[in-house]
């Protein structure tokens, strides 16, 4: 059956076919007959924001909250440029988002008209796909392609931009029953013989790791890494990207690796000789100088997406598929081998690696200035909040901070920006995950360079309804900056003073902006800013809490250097004897 309509109000009922029922967006010239139709839907719910790439990260948001496809929207030229950062962001992280723009009418395209951006051109390199739509007849089919490339396969960004004459024209609107995708299988089952092979790796193995990254929760795989990792007594680390895949209170998870990595994660990997790595990339935030990275340890790499194995690190064993799917048949070929008679015995590599987290935790000292402790605000929201909560975070020191004393316990509840690392992402990621599952509570760990750059959409929230809750970490810096210049520049601050102790006085701003304002600035009152802003549940909530400048996040690697030189504080590094690792 088909019906007459305008090529926007088709563009409203496919986003309704595919099951949309929020758009971030701002209307603008080229979109706006899109606009008008939205008007008209019971089903849609359009969040208009501040600036478009709140758009964009709030789309991020809802999609990592709920592994369904984020929808955000902007007219032509500037509305679409400001999608750019994220959906490189989304593209570096794969998050499932469709960004939709409008672009000037067909005869337009290339004469420099008004608003006129090339943006399919830009995106090409950060998005999965994209579509110049300038036929409104295939108005429906492409957004139907569109989420279906979006969700399947390693999840990514994919970019719809649709002329303002398409809009405008009349169609008869069918939504396909099938698609034509030619060229576009992605692999997810993966190859018995492989996993035959990984499974006779592993047993054949002493020292074990499985290397997991955020992969594993877009398969929504953790229940069965559990049982993977419980099978044998395998020890888990994972990444940035993968908090919450595994509980960190599991006896066999032995905390994230990398550049601010725990010593017994990094230590893990470096001193293996099998790692098991499922949905993770080899990034060099993880591995150090390449190198000398696990020296001694083989490979088994499973990925979906075929280009990223071999990529960084040769592997002995490529699987190709589905994280969930390659657990599963992991799991019954190391059954086959335990019932073969072949049970490894790991319980001295575990023995090691828990000798060396007992003796270095992950921990900080206070100042001794008097003056608060960034890592005790942030490990306090986490204790009071709890692991239900949805924590989101901005990137720097205070990423890594609520990287390690957050109480991550289950698989999406931890948003943030990995590969691109893009500072702004807190505050509207935490409105989209806050709309996505609105009985959640819902913490944004901000720093106050990171908040500056996109607390207008603490506007959108108080208009919206939105009562997320943000932790301002202000040491009045560029934080993880002036690390960099006090360890690797002679203490030279170029730059990296932001004077925000005095200006902005940000609980002022959010009652401005609609919400209530707190401070803190003392440890005592600590628990309680936190509880009161816990009580608020009809408004966004900003706390800002003005802490200890010159607080640094260890351990760490110098960029550049082996994994083998971490160290847990300033020229002090862990004893790699052999009694240990």
């Amino acid at each position: 059956m088909s019906e007459q309509l305008t090529g926007a109000q088709a563009l409203i009922r496919a986003l309704e076919h595919a099951g949309v029922d929020t758009v971030f967006g701002i209307p603008g010239g080229a979109i706006l007959p899109a606009y008008d139709p939205m008007l008209d839907s019971t089903q849609i719910r359009h969040i208009l924001v501040r600036h478009e790439q709140g758009a964009g990260h709030a789309a991020q948001g809802y999609a990592t909250a709920t592994g369904k496809t984020g929808v955000c929207m902007a007219t032509s030229g500037p509305g679409a440029t400001n999608l750019v950062t994220p959906i490189a962001d989304a593209y570096m992280d794969s998050v499932p988002m469709v960004a939709i723009t409008g672009q000037v009418a067909s005869a337009s395209i290339g004469t420099d008209a008004f608003q006129e951006a090339d943006i399919r051109g830009i995106t090409m390199p950060i998005t999965k796909h994209n579509f110049l739509v300038n036929d409104p007849n295939e108005i429906a089919s492409t957004i139907a392609e569109a989420f279906h490339i979006a969700s399947t396969g390693r999840p990514g960004p994919v970019l719809v931009d649709v002329t303002k004459d398409a809009m405008q024209a009349t169609v008869d609107f069918r939504w396909p029953t099938e698609l034509s995708l030619p060229g576009y299988r992605p692999v997810t089952r993966p190859h018995p013989k492989q996993v035959r092979e990984a499974a006779r790796l592993i047993a054949a193995s002493e020292k074990p790791v499985l290397y997991v990254g955020g992969g594993v929760l877009k398969a929504k795989a953790h229940e069965e890494l559990k049982q993977l990792a419980e099978l044998l007594g395998i020890p888990v680390v994972t990444t940035l990207m993968a908090r919450g895949a595994l509980p960190d209170s599991h006896e066999l998870h032995f905390g994230m690796p990398g550049m601010h990595g725990s010593v017994s994660a990094v230590g893990a990997l470096q001193r293996s000789d099998l790692l098991i790595c499922l949905g993770a990339r080899f990034d060099d935030r993880v591995t150090g100088k390449l190198e000398s990275f696990a020296p001694e340890a083989k490979v088994i790499h499973a990925d979906i997406d075929p280009a990223e194995i071999g990529k960084n690190r040769v592997a002995d064993v490529p699987i190709v598929g589905d994280c969930r799917e390659v657990i599963v048949d992991l799991i019954g070929a190391l059954k086959t081998e335990i019932a073969g008679g072949t049970t490894p015995d790991y319980s001295a590599w575990r023995g090691l690696l828990e000798s060396v987290r007992a003796k270095y935790p992950v921990g900080y000292d206070e100042p001794e200035d008097g003056t608060l402790s960034p890592q005790y605000v942030i490990q306090r929201i986490g204790q009071i909040a709890g692991p239900d909560a949805i924590y989101t975070s901005g990137v720097g020191q205070h990423q890594m901070w609520a990287a390690h004393y957050l109480p991550f316990e289950k698989p999406n509840h931890w948003l943030n920006s990995g590969g691109l690392g893009t500072m702004g992402y807190s505050v509207p990621a935490a409105m989209g995950a806050k709309v996505a599952v609105p009985d959640k509570t819902v913490w944004a760990i901000d720093g106050d360079g990171c908040f500056q750059m996109t607390n207008q959409e603490l506007v959108t929230c108080a208009l919206e309804g939105i009562p997320i809750k943000v932790a301002v970490i202000n040491n009045q810096s560029l934080g993880m900056v002036r690390q960099w210049q006090t360890l690797f520049y002679d203490k030279r601050y170029s730059n990296t003073d932001l004077h925000s102790a005095r200006i902005p006085d940000f609980a002022k701003l959010a009652e401005a902006m609609g919400c209530v304002g707190l401070r803190c600035s003392d440890k005592e009152s600590v628990d309680a800013t936190i509880e009161k802003a816990m009580a608020v549940t009809d408004a966004p909530v900003v706390v800002d809490f003005v802490v200890h400048r010159d607080a640094m996040v260890w351990p760490m690697v110098a960029a550049g250097t082996s994994n083998d030189d971490i160290q847990i504080a300033r020229n002090m590094a862990p004893k790699w004897d052999s009694e240990e690792l």
